[in-house]
């Protein structure tokens, strides 16, 4: 397998190239040469087949001219002892990506990352810098999946207030070989500073730099297994019990039963700098039985205007309770439009944006209804499946991404549900104590530190 630069298709590189440069030179996002497809005995078998050897069969034929079969099989093995359940909330399908050590989907990318790097650079003798920006759980998953990992460090920069304070102790409470920037600005100036380092040479030749954030397509391929493992069970008609981090009511859970068999699930994807989604996309043109998708949004709805209008106007983002997803410049859109043509998005996607009061309704509603207790980013993606509701046609089950757990939201939820059920990973950090620096949204200063 060979990658490209969305910006140039004439200089190719391996895997491991890609993966430890992050941003292509040119300063465009590297893309595999295809998307491979399942073999059709496992494409057969995704709705019974164990998450770990999904893993297997989905990340293989894009790293096996770098990492082994056996090594792979042990890097997965390590990096996920979690899975990701799909339950159910009413009529609707919630695939739970909150049940890893920081209780947000970004622990699929950032354990696999961590590992395949250090793999990927064990005869190395020069150390490794990565450079993250996050709007809020990327942070947290990174900081945790490269902790103590011998030759990396991590510079995280998250902008300063915009953050819940359970996510800043994710970001910057663990010290080590982690540092922390708060930066005065949004998430969109978090990452034109990570831009800016990688852009600058000279820089580059003093210090070895990678990225972790979803512009990493080390970080992306992990993403597309949990849509093959989702989607082979809805299409099997089976839905998992609930698991030890499930945030519902006790008591309150259907009974467990059979759906839809035989029918492709929309997936309602809550949307920012759409590393998620493309991951999404890469699973449905490998073979998972997915009918299309929903690219909910909150009101940084960059990316919905351009599957109804076709112009790409990027924005400055605006601060909203689904804070992960105040993205006016998505830079995953970039390796989207790469892939695929305006005409064909929309037909693979659908694009909705969600308000703030629309999303504590939903929240407030979920819970009574159901017993079921939802993160903001979640209810945005529920709410915009409402939306769209007339649209899903005779399309199979709806399922919506949980991308978070709620308690790291505690703010917002708690006040529309009463007290949420904390995971055993979040009660870990509560008593740890943020440690970073404020910096200005300059390049000149992030260059200074580094």
């Amino acid at each position: 397998m060979k990658y490209y630069s969305t910006r140039n298709r004439n200089e190719p590189v391996n895997f491991a190239e890609a993966a430890l440069t992050g941003l292509a030179p040119d300063g465009g996002l590297f893309v595999p040469g295809e998307i491979p497809s399942f073999p059709a005995a496992v494409k057969s078998s995704l709705g019974t087949m164990d998450f770990r050897d999904i893993a297997l069969e989905t990340i293989r034929p894009y790293v096996r001219e770098d990492i082994p079969d056996a090594v792979l099989a042990d890097l997965i093995q390590s990096a996920y002892p979690f899975g990701a359940p799909l339950v159910e909330a009413g009529d609707r399908l919630v695939l739970e990506l909150f049940h890893g050590p920081t209780a947000a989907f970004k622990d699929f990318g950032a354990r696999f990352m961590a590992r395949a790097f250090s793999y990927l650079r064990r005869h190395e003798d020069r150390p490794l810098r990565i450079l993250v920006a996050t709007s809020g759980d990327t942070g947290g998953a990174v900081a945790d999946g490269f902790f103590g990992v011998e030759g990396i460090s991590v510079t995280v920069l998250y902008p300063r207030g915009r953050v819940t304070p359970l996510q800043e102790r994710q970001i910057a409470a663990l010290g080590g070989n982690i540092d922390a920037l708060a930066v005065e600005g949004s998430f969109d100036d978090c990452q034109a500073l990570v831009k800016a380092a990688f852009a600058d040479e000279a820089l580059r030749k003093r210090l070895v730099l990678s990225s972790a954030n979803s512009i990493n397509v080390a970080r992306l391929i992990p993403q597309a297994v949990y849509y093959a493992a989702a989607s082979g069970r809805a299409f099997a008609g089976l839905v998992d019990g609930d698991g030890a981090a499930t945030p519902r009511i006790p008591g309150s859970g259907p009974a467990a039963r059979s759906r839809m068999k035989g029918r492709e699930p929309v997936m309602a994807v809550p949307s920012g700098n759409f590393g998620n989604l493309t991951a999404g996309l890469y699973a449905k043109e490998m073979g998972a039985p997915i009918a299309f998708f929903i690219a909910a949004t909150n009101i940084n709805k960059t990316v919905p205007d351009y599957l109804e209008s076709g112009v790409y106007e990027a924005r400055t983002s605006q601060a909203t309770i689904s804070n992960a997803m105040d993205v006016g410049a998505p830079s995953n859109f970039e390796r989207m439009a790469a892939h695929w043509s305006w005409e064909t998005m929309r037909f693979l996607v659908r694009g909705a944006s969600v308000t703030d009061g629309e999303t504590r309704e939903t929240i407030e509603r979920v819970h009574q209804d159901h017993g079921y207790y939802l993160d903001p980013h979640g209810a945005v993606g529920l709410k915009a499946a409402d939306l769209l509701a007339g649209a899903l046609g005779g399309a199979g089950p709806l399922a919506v991404l949980a991308t978070a757990h709620p308690a790291k939201f505690s703010e917002t939820v708690e006040p529309l549900t009463g007290p949420v059920p904390v995971p055993d990973s979040l009660r870990r950090v509560m008593d740890r104590e943020p440690r970073s620096r404020v910096i200005p949204a300059d390049s000149g200063v992030l260059r200074e530190l580094l």
